[in-house]
């Protein structure tokens, strides 16, 4: 059992001020700058008509893709209007003239079609705007649950690659195991509880990408270098949460994976004055068979996917790729904080 719908206020207010401007302007004789009584009478069975088909044969069969019979009832409230006019309203006021003859078919529905069509067009015209703005908000709830769903695979992402490396310096009873666990919950916390919104502050999102590296760094020990540099970063900028983080544990997977010494991992990143952030983060590592899969893998993807999302047209991604070394330069333009 489909619910009533009734016209809101907006449509109203909507309603009724159009048809009062084509009600003011068809009753307005130009010419004599006089407003002509009986064409008050036709105008209410053009309302009338209106109606019926903004109300009815639109929602009930138009709508519903009907279109034969959309088009019979409404040629049959054009004919009905016609004969009112015809028959009832110029013998009224016209007895002895536009009353003693029928001027035409044709004549007749160009004096009716397009006042009727711009009324009716107004409903239409509501329903199409409504649409729209449906269609816009679905896409934007798709986007948003898509954005969190993309978000929800970064943190398993990121928490099994650690607890594996933990499991690895505890089994060792590693005097690093108590460091490395405290700046994991660091990073797990601002993961699961600071970075729940879509953008966040630059600033805070740099510390936390300083605190990851850093608990990498621990892992690599005295194997390689690892280098963290930041210039001019403002804090009247946001950014996305947990996009450049992928990049960084990429190179540190890369590197560690293929190598066990002369690692290096270089990241850069650089607030510009135009609010464009520069992010660059080079490693080097070993091409053998088993770190082939790495730079296509589902945390690339996701980051690929998410910057498609959250930056359409405002960022440029280029990842080169050589025997021995692995670069990602990015470039994304900001926003600023409200």
């Amino acid at each position: 059992m489909t619910k009533a719908k009734f016209i809101s206020s907006k449509e109203l207010l909507f309603q009724v001020v159009l048809h009062l401007v084509v009600f003011f302007f068809y009753i307005y004789n130009r010419q004599e700058n006089t407003i002509e009584a009986y064409r008050i009478a036709f105008f209410v069975t053009y309302l009338i008509a209106g109606i019926l088909i903004s109300y009815v044969l639109l929602p009930r069969f138009f709508y519903n893709k009907q279109y034969i019979h959309f088009f019979f009832y409404f040629t049959l409230i054009i004919i009905a209007i016609i004969l009112i006019e015809e028959l009832v309203l110029e013998k009224i006021y016209f007895p002895d003239t536009r009353a003693m003859r029928f001027p035409g078919v044709f004549f007749s529905l160009m004096g009716v079609l397009p006042i009727i069509t711009i009324l009716s067009g107004f409903k239409f015209a509501w329903d199409a705007l409504n649409k729209q703005r449906e269609v816009e908000e679905l896409k934007a709830a798709v986007r948003s649950s898509e954005l969190q769903f993309l978000k929800s695979q970064i943190n398993p992402h990121f928490l099994f690659n650690n607890l594996n490396n933990l499991y690895s310096y505890a089994i060792e009873n590693s005097p690093k195991t108590p460091k490395i666990i405290l700046e994991l919950s660091s990073v797990l916390r601002y993961m699961l509880y600071e970075c729940k919104a879509q953008f966040v502050p630059l600033v805070k999102e740099i510390e936390q990408l300083k605190n990851f590296t850093q608990l990498n760094e621990l892992q690599i020990e005295e194997r390689g270098v690892i280098q963290f540099e930041t210039k001019n970063i403002q804090p009247d900028y946001q950014i996305a949460p947990l996009i450049l983080i992928v990049f960084i544990e990429n190179a540190f997977k890369h590197s560690q994976a293929s190598q066990s010494e002369d690692i290096f991992i270089d990241i850069y990143i650089e607030l510009l004055d135009n609010g464009t952030l520069h992010f660059v983060c080079k490693n080097n590592y070993q091409a053998i068979a088993n770190t082939q899969s790495l730079a296509n893998g589902i945390g690339l993807e996701n980051v690929q996917k998410r910057l498609q999302l959250l930056y359409p047209e405002t960022h440029t991604l280029m990842i080169k790729k050589t025997d021995s070394i692995y670069e990602v330069d990015l470039n994304m333009q900001l926003k600023n904080i409200d």
